[in-house]
């Protein structure tokens, strides 16, 4: 299985973040021998990095060493279904902060790979408790 690659790791180091691109890049290069993918949806959310430009984007991707497209599953969209629930749930009883549906399917697509690679664990944690997470 692969490890799933959160959004904030490839814009760290394809923008090469002065506070997070080098740790950012080393754990991607650490992991990368056992396989990197991503969501759909990171793929859309770094559209705006690459001003829009796909043949620049899948160039990265495929220099960091990250295999796409991954296809989403049934199985990704119970537990999208799920994780929001439980979401919106803790979110009406204020024991959440906010956060962007897409970090909801992103964290339900992890849920089958290995691990999510990540600096925003505690975000994902508050929804899915159980899934693997490794920050720089």
């Amino acid at each position: 299985m692969a490890w799933v690659v959160d959004t904030c790791l490839l814009i760290d180091v394809a923008e090469a973040d002065p506070t997070f691109g080098v740790a950012s890049a080393k754990l991607l290069e650490a992991k990368r021998s056992e396989g990197l993918t991503i969501c759909p949806v990171t793929y859309i959310e770094l559209a705006p990095v690459f001003n829009g430009n796909t043949s620049g984007q899948n160039q990265f991707l495929f220099h960091v060493g990250v295999t796409w497209p991954e296809a989403w599953t049934e199985l990704d969209t119970q537990e999208s279904h799920h994780a929001w629930h439980r979401y919106v749930a803790a979110r009406r009883s204020s024991r959440i902060p906010k956060r962007p549906v897409a970090d909801i399917l992103v964290g339900a697509f992890a849920s089958r790979f290995d691990c999510l690679l990540t600096r925003d664990g505690g975000d994902f944690l508050q929804v899915f408790p159980v899934l693997p997470i490794v920050a720089p």
